[in-house]
């Protein structure tokens, strides 16, 4: 029987890859690179699209708060058929580290939640946002995301 239980390893090195290869679509976005086909592998090689359901509430959206197809998280992601979405990942971010992460394993299910900060070299500001993760394992080697919720911080007025 082949173990599908998640380690708590898997989740941080997850959460690193993902990171890279945002930061990564953005260079290759600068660069005028072959960006739309690397996000194209990246949304299917990180989200659980071709075989489950996932559930995707990205910071950025708002009228079309759930991205429940591949294409609407490739959209939210590069520019696509979402008229609201600007392409997160062509923010050209420069650094993004988690802090805060709580983590919940349920043997072949684990829960992820805390902050991540987003950093571009355009701005001096660090970017605070909340985030979800849910991760399911696709292979023996691979986590993908099935949940991903991610918000602004509450501000109050």
């Amino acid at each position: 029987m082949v173990n599908m239980k998640i380690s708590e390893q898997e989740i941080i090195k997850a959460q690193d890859l993902w990171a890279e290869n945002i930061i990564k679509i953005g260079k290759l976005y600068l660069e005028s690179g072959n960006y739309k086909d690397y996000a194209h592998n990246f949304v299917k090689n990180f989200y659980a699209y071709d075989f489950d359901k996932v559930l995707f509430k990205p910071t950025l959206a708002s009228k079309n708060q759930f991205r429940n197809t591949f294409d609407e998280a490739l959209s939210y992601f590069i520019k696509g058929s979402i008229q609201e979405d600007e392409g997160f990942a062509l923010k050209c971010w420069d650094s993004i580290r988690y802090e805060d992460r709580n983590i919940i394993i349920l043997d072949n299910y684990a829960i992820a939640m805390g902050n991540y900060f987003f950093k571009s070299s355009n701005d001096d500001n660090e970017i605070k946002v909340e985030y979800t993760f849910g991760y399911i394992k696709k292979n023996m080697q691979s986590l993908v995301i099935n949940l991903h919720h991610s918000s602004l911080p509450f501000k109050k007025n």
